[in-house]
C-alpha cells in the first residue's frame, strides 16, 4: 500500500504542513528540516497525489497538444519535439487530434478544460475568428502554421511561402519551363502559402502560368500518386513537378516510375517538409528542410516560460524552411544530359 503524506510527516518528524511547503515550494522551509523530508519520501517510496498537489499549486504539469492529425513523418517528429521538451521541463503530454474541424476543435478543448496549464494548437483550416470563440482566455496558447490574425494568442509559423518559391524557382534554373504542383487541401493555410510561392516563382522566372498544371492533393501519399497520374495525362505534360509535402512527392515518384517515366531524366521532382525517409528514396528527393522537432520544443519553451512567469504572449515567430538539393531534381546529373531530357520529354 502506498505511503500517506501523514506517514511521511511522522517519519520526518514535521507536520503535513511542512512536508506540503517542501514538497510544493509553497513556503519556508529549512535546509535540514527539508533534508528530513526528502530522506523520508525516499525510504518510504511516497509519491504525491497529482490531483491534491494541482489543487494547491493551481498547476496540473500538463500541456494540451491539438493537432490535425497523428499519423505520418511529420507529425511524429512534431510530437518528438513537444514531447522531449516538455520531459526536459517536468511537464507530461495531453495529447488529442482534432482532425481539422472546428466541432472537433471545440469538442476537444472541451476535454482538456481545467487539465492542462498551457496549449499547443495546430488548426491549418480554422479562421481567426473561430479560434477566438474556441480558445481559452486562461490558459496560454501557441498556435501553430495556422492563418490567425489576431492578437490573442501567439504563433509559430514556417516560411512556406518562402519554402515553396525557392523550390520551384530552383527547378527553373534548371530549365524547366512546365512546372506542375500538387498542393494541399484549398483551405489549409500551409497548401495555400505553398501554391502561393509557387505561382510567385514562375512569375519570377518569367513562365505563363497555366492552371491546368496546378493538381489537387490532401497531403496524402495517395493524392500524389493520383495527382502524378493526372499530370502525365496531359497533352502537354510537365518536365517537372513540385508536392507541397514529401507524402505527396513520394506518392508522385510511385506513380511516375510505375508509368516508366525516369527521375529526374525525364521528369524533376521536389518535396517540402524534408523527413527523414526523403533521403532513402530511389533517387534521394529534393525537398525544403523544416525544423520540424524545433518547432514544437520551441512551442513548449514559450509555454513554460509564460507559465512559469518569466515570458508572456502573445509573440509572432516565423521558422525558415531552407531547400535541401538531391538527385531527384537533377543536381549531379550532368546540364547537357538534363537539358537534353527535359527538351526531348516535350516532343
Amino acid at each position: 500500500m502506498a505511503a500517506t503524506i501523514r506517514e511521511v510527516a511522522a517519519h520526518a518528524g514535521v507536520s503535513v504542513a511542512t512536508v506540503s511547503r517542501a514538497l510544493n515550494g509553497s513556503g519556508p522551509v529549512g535546509p535540514e528540516t527539508r533534508a528530513r523530508v526528502e530522506a523520508a519520501v525516499a525510504s518510504l517510496k511516497y509519491r504525491p497525489n497529482s490531483a491534491a498537489r494541482s489543487l494547491i499549486t493551481r498547476r496540473t504539469r500538463m500541456l494540451g497538444v491539438l493537432l490535425p492529425d497523428l499519423f505520418g513523418e511529420f507529425f511524429s517528429e512534431l510530437i518528438r519535439g513537444i514531447d522531449q521538451a516538455a520531459q526536459a521541463a517536468g511537464y507530461h503530454l495531453l495529447l488529442s487530434s482534432s482532425h481539422d474541424d472546428a466541432s472537433d476543435l471545440g469538442a476537444a478543448l472541451e476535454g482538456m478544460h481545467g487539465r492542462v496549464d498551457g496549449l499547443v494548437a495546430m488548426a491549418p483550416k480554422v479562421g481567426t475568428q473561430v479560434l477566438d470563440d474556441l480558445l481559452p482566455e486562461n490558459v496560454p496558447v501557441v498556435l501553430l502554421n495556422t492563418a490567425y490574425a489576431g492578437d490573442a494568442y501567439g504563433t509559430l509559423r514556417i516560411d512556406s511561402y518562402g519554402g515553396a518559391r525557392s523550390a520551384v524557382r530552383h527547378l527553373a534554373e534548371h530549365g524547366h519551363r512546365r512546372i506542375g504542383i500538387i498542393n494541399g487541401p484549398v483551405e489549409n493555410f500551409d497548401a495555400q502559402e505553398r501554391l502561393r510561392g509557387y505561382r510567385a516563382a514562375l512569375s519570377e522566372a518569367l513562365v505563363p502560368p497555366a492552371t491546368e498544371l496546378e493538381a489537387a492533393g490532401d497531403f496524402t501519399g495517395l493524392a500524389g500518386f493520383t495527382g502524378a497520374n493526372a499530370l502525365l495525362a496531359l497533352k502537354d505534360r510537365p518536365t517537372a513537378i513540385f508536392a507541397a509535402n514529401d507524402a505527396m512527392a513520394v506518392g508522385a515518384l510511385s506513380a511516375l516510375q510505375a508509368a516508366g517515366v525516369r527521375v529526374p531524366a525525364d521528369m524533376a521532382l521536389a518535396g517540402f517538409d524534408d523527413v527523414s525517409s526523403t533521403q532513402y528514396t530511389n533517387p534521394p528527393l529534393t525537398s525544403v528542410h523544416v525544423p520540424i522537432h524545433e518547432m514544437g520544443a520551441r512551442a513548449v519553451a514559450r509555454l513554460v516560460a509564460v507559465v512559469g512567469g518569466t515570458s508572456e504572449l502573445p509573440q509572432r515567430e516565423k521558422l525558415p524552411a531552407t531547400l535541401v538539393l538531391r538527385r531527384s531534381c537533377g543536381c549531379g546529373v550532368p546540364v547537357e544530359a538534363r537539358m537534353a531530357a527535359s527538351h526531348g520529354s516535350r516532343r
